[in-house]
């Protein structure tokens, strides 16, 4: 089993690159706002009663592909400081001790451009951060700057790659075959 995380910033494109690297491997989609939109139907974006019941639903979940060890899961996460330093840590470290590979794969994009992909449909399907100033204000608060990933493995700048030449990108990078 492999997991791939994608992670970055709100509007780097972890959603729709994820969507096409699952096409193209055939791994499970498990993106972040599978988990996350559920929690907000009983709590408050932050809250402890969210904090708790998002960390607990997730790693019930990687819990369980540890046991099944499926070919691949993709997981999409944005770090924001209502995930607290030890999820990560208890992920990384549980993949590590399970001799699972986790690839971890950082996706960014400019201000502009994450600006300009706010408002998208796409982001509006789900319960994601689509008001401009919101954003800015959480970017100079420091909101997206912890937990701290401990590694990253690959960047891609998804400005100068369309999602479907990120997504062949993370898989030629890594070796992931196609489904």
């Amino acid at each position: 089993m492999k997991l791939v995380f994608l992670h970055g910033d709100p509007a780097t494109g972890k959603y729709t690159v994820g969507r096409e690297l699952a096409a193209l491997t055939g791994y499970e989609f498990y993106h972040n706002h599978l988990v996350v939109d559920e929690v907000l139907t009983r709590h408050a974006f932050g809250t402890p009663g969210f904090v708790v019941e998002r960390d607990r639903r997730w790693r019930d979940y990687f819990t369980r592909q540890i046991q099944e060890r499926p070919r691949g899961v993709i997981f999409t996460f944005n770090p924001e400081n209502t995930v607290p330093q030890v999820f990560i840590d208890w992920l990384f470290a549980t993949f590590r001790a399970a001799r699972i590979d986790l690839l971890s794969v950082g996706l960014t994009a400019s201000e502009s451009a994450i600006e300009s992909r706010l408002a998208s449909k796409q982001r509006q399907g789900f319960r994601k951060l689509t008001d401009i100033e919101h954003y800015r204000q959480l970017r100079a608060t420091g909101s997206f700057d912890t937990p701290i990933i401990p590694r990253t493995d690959l960047r891609i700048d998804t400005e100068a790659h369309p999602p479907a030449a990120a997504a062949q990108e993370i898989a030629r990078h890594f070796g992931l075959g196609s489904a």
